[in-house]
């Protein structure tokens, strides 16, 4: 699989808008590797894994195939930020205690990816891959709105690897020894514009307006804003899906 650059064109809104992992995930993470000297955090995008990895490691490797999501990362004194496919990192083998995938597995040569996992993880380190699909609130006229965006009107933009997030990765091949994980989300407060600056990081909606010229996301602008009402502040949750394996020694 070649790299498909669906995000360099959206790496503003990344850095600006997507949500941000619990702490307790990462805290988790570093409780079941072997060390904490290094962390690669693979397709870090804008760097949200990085800086919250960063907090229980002595130094990250966030890598990401697309410059444009580099150039925009969040900066951190014990980050190191590189371009690079995540088939082939340039770390040496054997030096990583944890590697970490947010929201991107889905878009590597899974063979040739595994082979570099376990080419640079220490013995008894440890693979860690995240997704998370749509988000839910506590208005359900505005979830099912955000549903019709997603299904109706985006449906044939969205790459056909978005059926792999759709799962929870339950469908890709895992080799690793699986540890149990505990249960994991995401959860902030935000009001009506944030969360459609978050929409318009969807990849569908930009492959949307590039073939039909309009912004999806403007079109519904009016309809979200009924729906959420007098809440000036939305809760906003994603529910975590994860797999974690370990590398036999």
């Amino acid at each position: 699989m070649s790299f498909k650059d669906h995000f360099s064109a959206l790496a503003t809104g990344y850095a600006s808008f997507r949500p941000v992992y619990p702490d307790a995930l990462y805290a988790w993470l570093a409780q079941q590797t072997p060390g904490r000297t290094l962390a690669w955090d693979c397709a870090a995008g804008s760097g949200q894994a990085a800086i919250g990895l960063a907090e229980h490691f002595d130094q990250v490797i966030a890598t990401d195939a697309s410059a444009g999501q580099i150039e925009n990362a969040y900066r951190h004194a014990r980050v190191r930020y590189a371009v690079a496919p995540a088939e082939d990192s340039g770390l040496a083998a054997r030096s990583v205690d944890l590697v970490s995938v947010a929201q991107a597995l889905h878009w590597f040569d899974l063979e040739r990816f595994y082979a570099e996992v376990r080419r640079v993880l220490r013995p008894d380190g440890l693979l860690a891959v995240w997704t998370y699909n749509l988000f839910r609130t506590d208005i359900d006229a505005l979830d099912t709105l955000v549903d019709h965006l997603y299904g109706e009107v985006l449906g044939p933009w969205w790459p056909s690897e978005r059926r792999l997030v759709e799962n929870g990765y339950r469908d890709l091949p895992f080799p690793f020894t699986e540890i149990t994980v505990p249960a994991f989300e995401m959860r902030t407060e935000w009001d009506l514009a944030h969360l459609l600056g978050y929409l318009r990081t969807w990849s569908a909606v930009k492959r949307y307006r590039e073939a039909c010229g309009v912004d999806p996301v403007q079109a519904m602008a009016d309809a979200l804003g009924a729906a959420s009402g007098a809440h000036q502040r939305l809760s906003v949750r994603w529910p975590l899906a994860l797999r974690v394996g370990r590398c036999a020694p």
